[in-house]
């Protein structure tokens, strides 16, 4: 077994430990929030899932970005692959967090969806992603796919942190959670909430991370696979 495969296992093993610690805390933990309506408390417990998700996804364009901007000075396939990686999970992490947040929003609004700044400009970074490997599936020469998607990823990086920051620029309905100025919707968090609220966060990294540690290890494999193919012109 190489050093490589153990380390994997470790990360998965860490992985499924905290994802369990961060439901309990989540669940069990926490206590319902005394500064919400006492008909949507239940619900509220959504936001250790759905905050988690947004910031992961935010993490998760960050080092595509880094790892785009290093495939432009290096040009060493590595990079590459973290890229695509990262971006994938940054979708994936988006639409949970767009998934969790239309189910808060239905008992806190009334409704699952509406175009509130943070939600507009949050679907707008889904879109350019997607749009990342419409761009990588049009172009078949990989050391030009590789130079056009990170030079695409650096600037639909620009949309992350508009997004992070319209909650604090525009009025609207999208509480903050953390670090609330005087103008903002705030959604205080008591001592305990605060406690699961950081270990859900936690678990959330380390899911990411080892989510990225296994992606990576596959765009490895199919690298090699690729290699060979066309080695035996295939």
């Amino acid at each position: 077994m190489s050093l490589s495969r153990r380390l994997l296992q470790i990360l998965n093993f860490a992985a499924l430990v905290a994802m369990l610690i961060a439901v309990y805390a989540a669940l069990v933990l926490a206590p319902d929030a005394i500064n919400v309506d006492p008909s949507i408390r239940p619900a509220q417990r959504i936001i250790y899932f759905h905050v988690p998700s947004a910031w992961s996804s935010m993490l998760a364009f960050f080092v595509a970005f880094i790892a785009s901007i290093l495939y432009l000075i290096t040009k060493h396939i590595r990079w590459d692959i973290w890229a695509r990686a990262a971006s994938e999970l940054g979708i994936a992490f988006t639409v949970a967090a767009i998934i969790s947040g239309s189910l808060w929003a239905k008992p806190a609004w009334n409704t699952y969806w509406t175009w509130d700044p943070r939600l507009t400009t949050y679907t707008i970074v889904l879109l350019l992603y997607i749009a990342y490997f419409m761009l990588r599936g049009a172009i078949d020469e990989p050391g030009r796919r590789a130079r056009m998607a990170a030079v695409y990823g650096i600037f639909a990086f620009l949309s992350v942190p508009l997004t992070f920051m319209s909650i604090r620029w525009w009025n609207t309905i999208h509480p903050v959670i953390v670090d609330a100025p005087e103008n903002t919707n705030k959604f205080g968090l008591g001592p305990n909430m605060m406690n699961a609220f950081m270990i859900t966060n936690i678990a959330f990294i380390i899911l990411f991370v080892t989510l990225l540690a296994n992606r990576i290890s596959l765009g490895w494999a199919e690298e090699r696979m690729d290699a060979l193919k066309e080695r035996l012109n295939f």
